[in-house]
């Protein structure tokens, strides 16, 4: 890590876009260790075959055909960040495009830049695993990805003082249930992209599109929900003591780096995690597995706002 490096390479930021994101990207590498890749064939097969199961146990649960990327990538903390420079980019392009830098763009343009760094140094840090469907993306070649950064997995569980294997393991499951998500609902990437593009560009214009942003919030909460209720079905361990432990990691960070987290809006992911997972739990305790699928059969079916809190409204909708 040399933070004088990647304080040089904020500074150094040029062109005529908000950010400078090659200098990020060198900016939050330079803050960041990329953490060890040293993988052994054992360990890399290990890697595959939990993705491969997992896909198997998911489909046999969920019914979903759905298909993994044909590359899992095997991250260091620096791979990451070169793989989601380019995501953090498209997902702004709207804003960029739009947006008037004033009368001092060197400077914001600076800011922005040291913004953003800060941000993916941290992310760098600390995403274990990440399915990436790959929004926005330009070309139809631009599938889909699977990523594990094996720095932060290692780290993890030894803080956590789990067996790294089995924590492995669990991680691919749950990004996998995050492929069988997007393959049941062929839709999906588009019904998120538009209501990304279509919020970011009201805050480019200074107003808020308060209907796409629930709508994203609301889809996004389902998502991360099934994933949770796939897991409760398709894993072959208990995997209670691990959640138990993520959680009491979560409330044992320090003031800043809650404030960080809720900054970077990942207080909303996990808001939506308890949230989708109450909904689907509900759901089930009332029907059953085939009934909550049935969100991803279309776009109308996604809960609203209101159906997330009161399933049941839900429930009549659908069986109407």
């Amino acid at each position: 890590m040399n933070l004088y490096r990647s304080a040089q390479a904020v500074a150094g930021a040029s062109g005529d876009d908000m950010i400078d994101w090659q200098s990020a990207a060198d900016a939050a590498k330079a803050a960041t260790e990329p953490g060890s890749l040293d993988v052994s064939p054992a360990e890399r097969e290990a890697y595959a075959r939990d993705v491969r199961e997992a896909r198997a146990a998911i489909r046999t649960v969920s019914g979903a055909d759905f298909d993994v990327p044909d590359t899992i990538e095997i991250q260091n903390r620096h791979h990451w960040i070169d793989a989601n420079i380019a995501t953090f980019e498209r997902v702004m392009g709207t804003l960029e495009e739009q947006v008037q830098t004033g009368m001092f763009p060197g400077v914001a343009q600076t800011i922005n830049t040291g913004t953003m760094t800060v941000l993916l140094a941290f992310l760098g840090r600390n995403v274990l695993g990440q399915y990436d469907p790959l929004l926005l993306a330009e070309t139809p070649a631009d599938d889909h990805a699977l990523y594990f950064v094996r720095p932060n997995i290692l780290n993890a569980a030894d803080k956590l003082d789990v067996d790294a294997d089995r924590f492995r393991r669990w991680i691919a499951f749950h990004e996998v249930t995050h492929a069988a998500e997007f393959g049941a609902a062929p839709w999906l990437s588009d019904h998120l992209e538009t209501r990304m593009e279509h919020g970011i560009a009201a805050l480019s214009d200074g107003s808020f599109d308060r209907q796409s942003f629930r709508e994203l919030d609301a889809a996004m909460t389902v998502v991360e929900g099934y994933a949770e209720l796939l897991m409760d079905h398709a894993f072959d361990d208990e995997y209670a003591d691990l959640r138990r432990k993520l959680d009491q990691r979560r409330q044992g960070r320090g003031p800043l780096q809650k404030l960080f987290r809720r900054l970077l809006g990942l207080g909303l992911k996990e808001r939506q995690y308890e949230r989708g997972k109450g909904f689907f739990e509900d759901v089930v305790s009332a029907r059953d597995l085939e009934t909550a699928s049935l969100v991803w059969e279309r776009p109308e079916n996604l809960p609203t706002h209101d159906e997330l809190d009161q399933p049941g409204l839900w429930l009549r909708r659908i069986e109407r």
